[in-house]
Parts: C-alpha cells; sequence; structure tokens
C-alpha cells in the first residue's frame, strides 16, 4: 500500500485520481480548499483548507499531513482564465501563476522531507504551456503559468536525481471538467486512468519528460 498525496481533490481529474488510487487499495490524502460530497465518500484523508493559490500560508497547512511519508505526490490543482490582447486582466493572469506555478513547487518543498527514497511527483501540466505546439495564440495567463510550471518540473527532475525521485510532467488531454465548461473530448475517469499509466511508467530515465497522458512526448 503506498501513501499518496493528491492536490485539488475534490472534483475534476483530481477526484478521480484520488478514486483510482483508493481502488487500488492505496492510502490517498485528498488536499483541496472545500470538500466535496464525492470525495467525503472515497475513503480517502481529506485535508481541507489548503490554498494552492496562498503559497504563503502552504507551510502551516501541509503540516497537518508531516508525519505521512510519502511514495506518490500528485501536483493537480490548477485555474484557467482566458485573457486576449483585448481583454486583458492581469489579476488573473497573476493569480494562474499563483496556483499553477508557483503553487505546485512550494507545496513540493514544503512535502520533500517526506518524501520516500524512489518516491515520484506527477505534475499536472498542459500542452498549452508548449512553445511549439502553439499555434492558436491567446489564453496568455494559463500558457505562460504552465511554461513556467514545465520549466520548474524540469529543474525538480534533475535537482531529485541524487535522492532516486522521479519528475513526471503530464498534460491530461482535453478533460470534460468545470475548468473547461465539460467541453473537453475525454472523461475526467478516462483521464485519470491514462494519467495513472504514466505515472506507473515514470521512472529514473525517463524523468523530466513532457509526457501526454496518451503516452506521447510532446514538445516544449
Amino acid at each position: 500500500m503506498a501513501n499518496v498525496v493528491i492536490t485539488g481533490a475534490n472534483r475534476g481529474i483530481g477526484l478521480e485520481l484520488v478514486k483510482h488510487y483508493r481502488a487500488q487499495g492505496d492510502e490517498v490524502y485528498g488536499l483541496c480548499r472545500h470538500s466535496s460530497d464525492e470525495l467525503n465518500q472515497s475513503g480517502a484523508k481529506i485535508i481541507d483548507k489548503v490554498d494552492i493559490g496562498n503559497p504563503d500560508a502552504l507551510p502551516d497547512s501541509l503540516a497537518r499531513i508531516k508525519d505521512v511519508k510519502i511514495d506518490l505526490l500528485i501536483n493537480n490543482a490548477g485555474v484557467l482564465a482566458r485573457e486576449t490582447l483585448e481583454n486583458w486582466d492581469s489579476h488573473t493572469v497573476e493569480h494562474q501563476f499563483r496556483v499553477n506555478s508557483l503553487g505546485p513547487i512550494v507545496v513540493t518543498h514544503c512535502l520533500l522531507s517526506q518524501l520516500r527514497k524512489n518516491a515520484k511527483i506527477a505534475m499536472i501540466t498542459s500542452r498549452m504551456g508548449s512553445m511549439a505546439d502553439n499555434t492558436s495564440g491567446g489564453y496568455y495567463g494559463y500558457r505562460m503559468s504552465k511554461a513556467a510550471l514545465n520549466a520548474a518540473s524540469v529543474s525538480l527532475a534533475e535537482d531529485l536525481k541524487h535522492l532516486d525521485i522521479a519528475v513526471g510532467i503530464l498534460h491530461p488531454g482535453y478533460v470534460q471538467t468545470e475548468m473547461v465548461s465539460f467541453g473537453g473530448d475525454i472523461s475526467a475517469e478516462t483521464a485519470a486512468q491514462n494519467l495513472a499509466k504514466r505515472i506507473e511508467e515514470l521512472n529514473m530515465q525517463n524523468t523530466g519528460t513532457f509526457w501526454h497522458a496518451n503516452g506521447d512526448v510532446l514538445p516544449w
């Protein structure tokens, strides 16, 4: 039985990842700002009032699991806004950076001493952070924040090699979640299953690689 910590666990992909690892018999710690009925019924240990968008408060929030030895950390929490050049909002851009970029690194920093040797870290990012894959523009805050997360995750993969901790940088696909008004082309359950496969395959040879959950390697 592994100890699995998942952020953004109350809905969407995070909730389905909770269900997946609980079904495997793992002990799951579901981190969220506010729980949900489904998360309450999942059998996970719920750690609420964890605001990834408030990195300064994370050390105190995460102190509640300070005695947990972690086998898998999934930094899943994220937000999406839709800025354009004509419809710009610096506040939403900054918020996306705090949640999508800074938050996952602060969570990892706070929990670093609790990661077991050979533990794994999965960063749930987006191909919208790719430079080579951007052929449509827009989404400034989301694209920039996910590109920043990708860059930080590569550094993390390098810095943790001496501890044999592998880092997966994973795009889940276009998923039917509230974030995209349920307009995706795969269900959150399918996305979670695909992500779990990539996490299972994650090792010290492919650490720091940018993957689509379907198994394709994505361009930077």
